[in-house]
């Protein structure tokens, strides 16, 4: 063999080893990439139920709610409270009927005259029933025993005056409350007519008045339930309804009004106080709820990564009711898939997963 082509021979071995050295440098990264297995954490999907809320704000008041004046002058008498022992004060619970303050005059009390009135109703009434026996057997006239019955009823009337006179001398609860406001007056000091004695609320159901956006009106219905919060209470949410609607939108706001009542047994919510209501307008029972973070998005495309035997699936996914944190998924995920709750930001698809716990 000649020099020439040993030099060939030389050359073309020497250009073997170095594609041979070219591939092994090329496909070693890869496969020590594919080995690199990223960590995620999943959770296992389960049936749950989720609700389309439209939030809204307002501020609570009491269904009913008074402001007690004196009807009449007199000595201010605070009343004890049975309950506590004490004399009435702010915040304490009275029931329908409960004296809280009598208003002290005689000489009103006087010139009422109620026992005298009394004796006299007493007084007709002999007299009606001796008439009416003598009527009966021709003794008087029709008209003599009529008269009587007029005599009966004027001095029931002037009784029942009197009676009603005498109680605007006590300042009553209207109506099962807490006491809200309770102006300092001295015991036995005249208080003039007129005069602010106790407020009076019962803030075991409320109501907020809302005003609701034009997109709204066609989910919101009257009798919808609603959960109300506020900041102060952040484990507590009470029970709502729609109870109001109005049908007109505002041409200034474009919004319309509305009214929500609100349990309150627990008296959580104050009156006065400013809180969220979020309205049930639709809601889905048994369907596959997921997180919202963990759907992400391209285009007109909405997916999510689950981990079938340690590998990252893509799939694409239909969407349907929100809530605060969760979404419904009508199509692309099915009950007991392990879907990637953590560490999917860089996953592709087919990716190498190890599931942490």
């Amino acid at each position: 063999m000649d020099l020439n082509n040993i030099n060939r021979v030389f050359i073309f071995h020497n250009f073997l080893w170095f594609l041979l050295f070219l591939s092994a440098c090329n496909n070693q990264p890869q496969s020590a990439q594919n080995d690199i297995a990223t960590p995620v954490s999943v959770m296992e999907l389960k049936k749950g139920s989720i609700s389309r809320l439209i939030n809204t704000t307002g501020t609570a008041q009491p269904v009913y709610g008074v402001e007690l004046n004196s009807l009449m002058s007199g000595s201010y008498r605070l009343q004890v409270n049975p309950r506590t022992g004490q004399p009435f004060r702010l915040g304490d619970r009275v029931v329908k009927g409960q004296l809280i303050i009598h208003l002290e005059d005689r000489e009103y009390e006087n010139n009422i005259a109620i026992d005298s009135k009394e004796l006299n109703l007493e007084i007709a009434l002999q007299e009606q029933n001796k008439q009416k026996a003598l009527y009966e057997k021709g003794g008087v006239t029709l008209l003599e025993m009529r008269n009587t019955e007029v005599k009966v009823a004027n001095a029931r009337l002037e009784v029942e005056n009197a009676r009603l006179n005498l109680e605007k001398r006590d300042v009553r609860a209207p109506f099962d409350g807490v006491i809200v406001n309770l102006p300092h007056y001295t015991n036995q000091v005249k208080v003039e007519q007129g005069k602010s004695m106790a407020g009076i609320m019962d803030y075991a159901r409320m109501y907020m008045e809302i005003n609701l956006p034009e997109s709204a009106i066609r989910y919101v219905k009257a009798g919808q339930p609603a959960y109300i919060t506020h900041y102060t209470l952040p484990d507590d949410t009470l029970r709502g309804l729609v109870s109001e609607l109005s049908p007109a939108i505002s041409a200034e706001t474009r919004t319309f009004k509305g009214k929500l009542t609100i349990q309150n047994e627990q008296l959580l919510i104050r009156p006065g106080m400013f809180v969220k209501a979020d309205i049930v307008v639709d809601r889905a029972d048994s369907a596959v709820i997921i997180p919202k973070e963990t759907v992400m998005s391209n285009r007109q495309r909405k997916y999510v990564f689950i981990v079938e035997k340690n590998t990252a699936i893509l799939r694409d996914i239909k969407t349907g009711m929100e809530d605060g944190n969760n979404v419904e998924v009508l199509d692309g995920l099915k009950i007991n898939d392990n879907l990637v709750v953590k560490g999917f930001e860089t996953l592709k698809e087919n990716s190498k997963v190890k599931v942490q716990k």
